[in-house]
């Protein structure tokens, strides 16, 4: 039995193309290879000791390395679809059948009543990268007073503005009212706040943003931990995504360091339960603007925090790494990738040097935390232990 795992995601960081990623307009794909690709001496000792790059179709692992100190595989989505929310609920153990729906822009009709329910026009409505449409209508924003609003490949609705044009907590009442009328019909996965402010004369967007997620259909992982009476600390958007069900403590987190920072501060406290982190900068600094370099450098930093996680992980503790999609940096476009994901775990009663080859489903974690502590199993996936 297990007392406590830690769980991190590291976001978007797909290895390889699923065998349907065609059908989603992304066949070739393979974030950490591309990645690789661009920046070859990328030092990330501490993942290719627990055995990221010796993972089946990832990458070609460097010469010499043919022991690993983790227990290593790729998971495969179950799920139709490539986002956030269905990545985290299938690795909590629920399976999305019906993708959320998507928009290339909103109808004109929700959006006139949209309006008339915040009492102000808007800009935009079209599928756009984040720091590419506050650059576009950030002037005319900043003019008018007029949120901006955009969608992606992904079922959001995402609202920007500029917090001395329109305070965070306007921002913050605007999604609420929009997250209540994309129901039935329009439902979206999420509706995201996306402020920025001036620096210098850049547009830059702030670590406040804020993701309003439709609540899990289902019980998932996390409430089984919880209903067991044990933690449930979600770390950066984890609560968000999961509309705050099965939560026991939120830690909202400033960028991928402070959320490494946070994670090892819970991990030296005793406790019994899960730690379960998200570092979205992965995704959104650097997948979606398409920019292999800045990737690279984000898994080094990563990369370093990796010894003091590992020294804090005690007996019957074990340490997950993972991903919930891609976002290839070489692909066009600017939108999530169909990939497999790492998986990568670590701990002292855990065989090291194991390869689990590929495993069906994301479910899989969920199904192994819960056999790891002990408390009622998730509806989808088969745990790896022992």
């Amino acid at each position: 039995m297990i007392d406590r795992v830690t769980l991190i995601v590291l976001d978007s960081l797909g290895i390889g193309a699923l065998p349907d990623a065609d059908a989603y307009g992304d066949a070739g794909t393979n974030t950490l290879a591309h990645i690789l690709a661009a920046v070859p001496n990328m030092e990330i000792p501490n993942l290719r000791r627990l055995g990221l790059c010796a993972i089946d179709g990832a990458v070609s692992s460097v010469a010499g390395e043919t022991t690993y100190e983790g227990t290593y595989g790729r998971l495969a989505e179950a799920s139709k679809g490539k986002d956030t929310i269905t990545g985290h609920w299938e690795i909590a153990g629920i399976l999305t059948d019906t993708p959320f729906r998507t928009f290339e822009h909103f109808p004109d009709e929700f959006m006139r009543n949209f309006e008339s329910a915040i009492g102000v026009e808007t800009l935009g409505n079209y599928a756009s990268s984040g720091t590419e449409i506050i650059e576009v209508l950030g002037p005319e924003h900043e003019r008018m007073g007029k949120p901006i609003v955009y969608t992606s490949s992904d079922s959001v609705f995402q609202i920007a503005a500029n917090t001395q044009v329109i305070p965070i907590e306007r921002l913050y009442a605007i999604c609420e009212t929009a997250r209540a009328m994309l129901r039935g019909p329009m439902l979206v996965g999420r509706v995201i706040a996306r402020p920025y402010v001036i620096e210098d004369g850049k547009r830059i967007r702030t670590s406040d943003r804020k993701d309003y997620a439709v609540p899990p259909p289902a019980k998932t992982m996390l409430d089984n931990v919880k209903d067991a009476g044990m933690d449930v600390v979600a770390i950066g958007k984890i609560s968000d995504i999961f509309a705050g069900q099965g939560v026991t403590e939120s830690i909202h987190t400033e960028s991928n360091e402070d959320g490494a920072a946070r994670t090892i501060e819970r991990m030296k406290r005793t406790g019994k339960g899960l730690i379960f982190t998200n570092l979205v900068d992965f995704d959104s600094k650097y997948g979606h603007r398409r920019d292999a370099v800045g990737y690279a450098r984000a898994l080094e930093r990563f990369d370093s925090y990796l010894p003091e996680m590992i020294a804090n992980v005690r007996e019957r503790e074990l340490l997950i790494l993972c991903a919930d999609h891609g976002n290839d940096p070489a692909h066009s476009g600017f939108d999530h990738t169909r990939e497999y994901i790492p998986l990568l775990v670590y701990g002292h009663d855990l065989p090291a040097n194991r390869n689990l080859g590929t495993r069906n489903t994301f479910a899989d974690i969920g199904a192994t935390i819960a056999d790891a502590l002990g408390v009622r199993p998730v509806d989808a996936g088969t745990s790896f232990l022992w």
